[in-house]
């Protein structure tokens, strides 16, 4: 029996969602990438190959429908058509959506022919086609080269592509919300549009969480339709709680799965066909879970220091305007998170998500570990550059676990920072280099592990304990 095989992917993720420097432009573009091959997917299935969504993963080879959806967020998807001819189809449909509603990311589609009972075991092919099409696909597609306008044009604020549009047109504005109108071009547009359904996705997914303490009431309502008695999401850094005269600043904190890769493969390796579509089907959904219960964690642990007059522990004032909270994910729902938070949270917030993350069970019942890099800067500071930097640290941390990898075959989790009070020169190993290294050695005790281990001094534990004494002893 033959059907063909399509996996979808996505490239150049990163430099789509934090080109820009507008927070609000990045829950937009954040949203695109996860609708791509998530949301919009299943939509296609359902509105052009009329397969009802919740039919969309029944065993293809007994199924009355022309495809099965074996997995599907987060960035990739991977399907399976009895007919190529459905499977050119839905490509056609699904590509010219992302260009006329996502313009500017970047869509990857393979695909080849499968013998279900033949020699070649799904999980090869899979393997196959994301190791070889895909990844040549990245290096050799020829890269758009489109025209970026004439001398009389006007340039998007953002990106400096010819502007279509003013933002004022695209965004709701209160009076916390206030922001000069400026020129967007038509991959800006698209993220602005997508800003409210960034939140109301997340909206859905915190609503009970959100709703769970209320001291006062707000005439707030969501974009969602869900009443809110107190406490939304920000689309601005300046709506995080800094105070001015006192501390503005922002971090970026950036977490990403260690070894994830490795595990999906093992995981799938030597199935047969329908064990393997179960097991990568329940690994991814075991995954994405973990991630959303890790940050639901987060926002209960905000939410109840903020009934108790406090944030996260902390007593320094706050400036929460209009019940924002202090928090804003960007990236979730996997080992893969970015998010945003007042700066003097950061690393407090990082260390609790890298915890409960852990806590979470995943199918293949090895314990998810993870590491986190977390930048902090000014408030204003160019959001794309404290971005990078985060991930720049989180790959410093991944280092670090490997390095101690013979020792601790599982691995373990890890965390690395860097706190900027005004701008950053150089990369951050030339920061190290240039400021945290004497004649005696280094003076960085980052990164750090997270959990207490016997032979290892560098822990969250005990870098929060010298805190704790340097503040006794201060006063």
């Amino acid at each position: 029996m033959s059907y063909t095989v399509i996996f979808i992917d996505t490239t150049g993720i990163q430099n789509y969602i934090f080109s820009s420097n507008r927070l609000r432009e990045n829950i937009g573009a954040s949203y695109l990438v996860s609708a791509a091959t998530g949301k919009w997917v299943r939509e296609t299935l359902e509105k052009e190959l009329n397969i009802p969504e919740d039919k969309q993963t029944e065993p293809i080879e007994n199924s009355n429908y022309d495809a099965e959806l074996v997995y599907g967020d987060g960035g990739n998807a991977l399907l399976i058509f009895k007919e190529k001819k459905a499977a050119s189809k839905f490509s056609k449909i699904l590509s010219k959506r992302v260009l006329l509603e996502a313009a500017g990311l970047n869509l990857l589609i393979a695909n080849c022919e499968f013998d279900w009972y033949g020699e070649k075991k799904l999980y090869q092919l899979v393997k196959e086609l994301i190791t070889d099409r895909i990844e040549r696909q990245k290096h050799e597609r020829s890269l758009s080269v489109p025209l970026l306008g004439l001398g009389v044009t006007a340039t998007c604020n953002s990106n400096l592509l010819p502007a279509v549009a003013s933002s004022d047109k695209y965004i709701r504005y209160d009076d916390d919300e206030q922001e000069k109108s400026y020129l967007i071009s038509t991959e800006t547009k698209h993220k602005l549009i997508a800003a409210p359904k960034a939140n109301e996705k997340l909206e859905k997914l915190l609503a009970r969480v959100i709703n769970s303490k209320c001291n006062y009431k707000s005439d707030y309502k969501s974009t969602s339709g869900y009443h809110f008695n107190f406490y939304q999401f920000p689309y601005r850094t300046d709506n995080l709680g800094r105070s001015e005269g006192e501390s503005s600043y922002a971090a970026v904190i950036h977490a990403d799965g260690n070894g994830m890769g490795k595990r999906f493969q093992n995981y799938g390796e030597g199935r047969e066909n329908r064990d393997y579509i179960i097991a990568m089907r329940k690994f991814s959904q075991s995954i994405k879970k973990a991630g959303e219960n890790a940050l639901i964690a987060v926002i209960k642990t905000i939410i109840n220091s903020l009934s108790e007059g406090q944030v996260v522990g902390k007593q320094a004032k706050f400036s929460l305007k209009r019940n924002n909270l202090p928090f804003r994910p960007l990236i979730y729902g996997g080992d893969d998170t970015t998010f945003v938070c007042e700066g003097r949270l950061g690393l407090e917030l990082a260390a609790l998500y890298l915890q409960e993350l852990e806590k979470q069970p995943v199918a293949d019942g090895i314990k998810l570990t993870a590491c986190a890099g977390i930048c902090v800067v000014k408030t204003h500071y160019p959001f794309a550059r404290a971005y990078s930097i985060s991930e720049v640290l989180c790959q410093e941390a991944k280092k670090f676990v490997k390095n101690e990898r013979e020792l601790e075959p599982e691995g373990f989790s890890a965390l690395d920072w860097h706190l900027a009070a005004s701008g950053l020169i150089g990369t951050i190993k030339d920061i190290r280099q240039r400021e945290y290294q004497e004649n005696s050695g280094n003076l960085n005790m980052r990164p750090l592990r997270l959990q207490q281990n016997a032979n290892e001094w560098r822990t969250w534990e005990g870098f929060t304990q010298v805190l704790t004494q340097f503040y006794k002893d201060k006063k």
